[in-house]
């Protein structure tokens, strides 16, 4: 695994270098494989940051890691084992400054009287457990570097209730709580805790995974949304928020394309003034 590559340069408001004499910030990113995950890694590593990008598909995160220069770790946040060796790993290069809870997914669009509850385990054990498996696990690390960042990727299901959408809804909800928790226990450390909210996102895998591969239902879920937004525009949000002065803490920000006004209410068709 090659982690001396030049890193990929994306187009964003905070991809300027941090400067020769700027101390190395660090890290950690889980979910790193592939959508907002590999695309934060990206983005942070063009800002200048040593990043530890970890996450179950070791093949995608040896690509990763040749394209940018960041340090794969394969595993699981479902896993304690996993998460001890994360720790190791990154600890083993120097002061880990942040932690990025990006890994999550979600499973199919039961209503709430005919859950499937393995659909629902499987969404908490990542989502909400794995956050706070990977978070307790990194607090300590955070500590000894005298101050950082935990940044937890939810959704604006976390924020807004939405017909058949109740496992992950329930898991975004619980992850929103589990940040206003933290941040409130945390109060008098220098360790921010932000919370990032994005709406309709078009990657490669997150509606394929939640309709169990059928190609056909994931693509009506953007069909005729002009510009959903991209990996690449969570990613630069997230990279902004982390790479604020330390005192500023962006403690919750919601983000959404345009055509999408609220969790329920999505314009299909051209975006168009009235006259």
């Amino acid at each position: 695994m090659t982690t001396s590559q030049t890193p990929t340069q994306p187009t964003s408001s905070t991809s300027a270098a941090s400067g020769a004499d700027a101390p190395t910030r660090r890290a950690v990113v889980t979910g790193a494989s592939s959508g907002i995950g590999a695309a934060t890694v990206r983005h942070l590593r063009a800002a200048g940051w040593d990043v530890v990008a970890f996450a179950r598909r070791a093949d995608l995160l040896d690509a990763l890691a040749a394209r940018t220069g960041a340090h794969p770790v394969v595993g699981d946040v479902t896993s304690d084992d996993d998460v001890a060796h994360l720790v190791r790993e990154a600890e083993a290069r120097g002061p880990v400054h942040a932690v990025l809870n990006i890994a999550g997914f979600a499973s199919g669009t039961d209503p709430i009287d005919a859950s499937d509850l393995d659909r629902w385990r499987a969404m908490f054990e990542t989502n909400v457990l794995g956050t706070v498996r990977v978070t307790k696990a990194f607090l300590p690390a955070i500590r000894r570097a005298g101050f950082g960042t935990v940044l937890v990727l939810t959704s604006t299901a976390g924020h807004d209730a939405y017909s058949g959408g109740s496992g992950y809804v329930a898991t975004k909800h619980a992850e929103a709580a589990v940040a206003d928790t933290l941040r409130l226990e945390l109060n008098g450390e220098p360790i921010r805790v932000l919370e990032i909210a994005p709406g309709m996102v078009r990657t490669e895998g997150f509606s394929l995974t939640r309709f169990d591969g059928d190609q056909a239902r994931a693509d009506a879920v953007y069909d005729g949304v002009e510009a959903p937004l991209t990996a690449d525009d969570v990613a630069d949000v997230v990279t902004f928020a982390v790479t604020r002065p330390q005192h500023v803490a962006i403690d919750t920000l919601v983000l959404r394309p345009v055509a999408q006004s609220s969790t329920t209410l999505l314009a299909r068709g051209p975006l168009v003034t009235r006259r």
